[in-house]
């Protein structure tokens, strides 16, 4: 167990895809890296920089935008105010020029193919995503620094001291799924407010309240844009997007100018069970055909299941009444379930398989949605143990190294396991549950540790190598 204080913010965050393990983490890597060059001998004399990918980073980097990730972090862009759309022209810029501007102000020599190095044979001890940046200074010493991408975007630097852990300052304290029945037995709240409580330790309620609902904002964002968006994913794979046709057929074609009315219009063409399914699909393939096309997302808890928990959102607001104060119960709920995963396991696919990602989202959205229906706080920690179960040896096997191909679809799936999660959890006593979720958590890490490396995020198992499509670009 991660002696950890995990913030509902620190699951959930803003960023770029596809991949919150290989281009947010190595992202911030890199921001990281140029500060402490900064505070060390200052950029001005730097003469070069060459990065070092190992592991999984190495192996399915360039399929999820590593490279480009760490050249726009040294570049001084920041994957939450970084313009989606100028990302090709700025990379366009750095190739021609052959020049980066570290922290946009500092000149370099800089060629991508040459300085970013793609370690395919080697592998770091700590974790499977590491990474190394060397500077060079014009006195010819250097600072070299290696990083290690977790998962969920959060990054550890080797050698750094951990960080003092405070576990006593918060009201609550959660390290496990008992804990939060033993707080919610104590004081009879259930688990937002008990988050809550927790929360307002870092930030006060107005705060944490706007910036919830903003990343929800951003959620439903990225599925109106990815369901009014046709065209190929980048990457070589071409395929194609499917939500815009799926959006058309179930509007029978009309257009809809802004989200407001197009919730109105999914609202009114119907609600039998196959509608609903159709749009919980929508949803779910929208967003992570946003985060396969380099656009804005939110981490939850990972970029590669990115659109597991605003499917099943949006399909609380649409198809359920919902509001945004339950959307700010919903999100609180199901990021301590995140937390509990990430402190008792893993949500990182290079450690755990897709498991941990998938898995992991499905048991947040599952617990979430409990809670919104009306659900106790048995039954949350009874729905998301229900959405892991079913998702436990789940492999990471990402054709050709991209978050498209089984990713995409494995999102839709995973936001109906939760549903049914959910429904299941709600229907039934918890008290007679054979299985709980600190049970689950254990065993998915158990299952982690005993999963062949080829299924671990680095496409050389499973269906990467089953299925006959050849990359024309990567």
């Amino acid at each position: 167990m991660n002696d950890e204080r995990i913030s509902v913010f620190d699951i959930f965050k803003i960023g770029i895809g596809p991949s919150s393990s290989h281009t947010l983490g190595p992202w911030r890597a890199a921001q990281q890296f140029l500060n402490v060059v900064r505070q060390s001998v200052g950029l001005q004399h730097v003469q070069s920089v060459n990065v070092f990918l190992y592991g999984s980073l190495a192996k399915t980097g360039k399929g999820h935008g590593t490279d480009i990730a760490v050249i726009l972090g040294l570049a001084g862009y920041d994957p939450v105010t970084i313009v989606t759309t100028d990302i090709d022209s700025i990379l366009a810029g750095i190739t021609q020029q052959e020049t980066l501007s570290l922290d946009r102000n500092i000149e370099i020599s800089f060629l991508p193919k040459k300085n970013v190095v793609f370690c395919m044979k080697e592998s770091l001890p700590f974790h499977p995503n590491g990474l190394t940046f060397t500077a060079v200074c014009k006195d010819q010493t250097e600072i070299t620094e290696t990083y290690f991408s977790i998962g969920g975007g959060f990054v550890i630097q080797e050698g750094a001291a951990p960080e003092e852990q405070q576990t006593s300052i918060l009201p609550y304290p959660v390290d496990y799924a008992a804990d939060l029945l033993k707080w919610h037995r104590q004081c009879h709240r259930p688990i937002w407010e008990i988050v809550l409580e927790n929360e307002r330790y870092w930030r006060g309620e107005d705060t944490i309240r706007t910036e919830l609902i903003n990343i929800w904002h951003v959620m439903r964002s990225s599925i109106f844009h990815g369901s009014q968006t046709q065209g190929v994913l980048p990457g070589g794979l071409n395929v194609k997007r499917r939500a815009a046709d799926l959006n058309q057929k179930l509007l029978k074609g009309k257009v809809c100018p802004d989200y407001d009315d197009w919730l109105l219009a999914i609202q009114n063409g119907g609600s039998g069970f196959k509608y609903t399914l159709d749009w919980v699909s929508c949803f779910a393939l929208a967003v992570n055909e946003e985060n396969a096309s380099y656009s804005r997302v939110v981490t939850a808890p990972t970029n590669g299941a990115a659109g597991v928990i605003p499917a099943v959102i949006q399909y609380y607001i649409t198809f359920c009444e919902g509001d945004e104060q339950g959307v700010f119960r919903f999100l609180l709920t199901a990021g301590e379930i995140g937390s509990i995963f990430k402190k008792g396991a893993t949500i990182s696919a290079a450690m755990g398989g897709c498991q941990a990602e998938i898995g992991v989202s499905s048991a947040m959205a599952a617990a979430g949605l409990t809670e919104v229906l009306g659900g106790s706080v048995q039954q949350c920690l009874m729905a998301a143990e229900i959405a892991m179960e079913h998702h436990l040896g789940m492999t990471c096997d990402p054709v050709g190294g991209l978050v498209q191909i089984p990713c995409i679809e494995r999102n839709t799936m995973g936001a109906i396991k939760a549903i049914t999660a959910c429904q299941l959890a709600l229907q039934s006593d918890p008290d007679n549950a054979k299985v709980s979720l600190d049970n689950v958590v254990n065993t998915m890490w158990e299952t982690a540790l005993d999963m062949n490396n080829r299924y671990k995020e680095t496409s050389e198992g499973g269906l990467a190598v089953n299925i006959p499509i050849s990359l024309s670009e990567c």
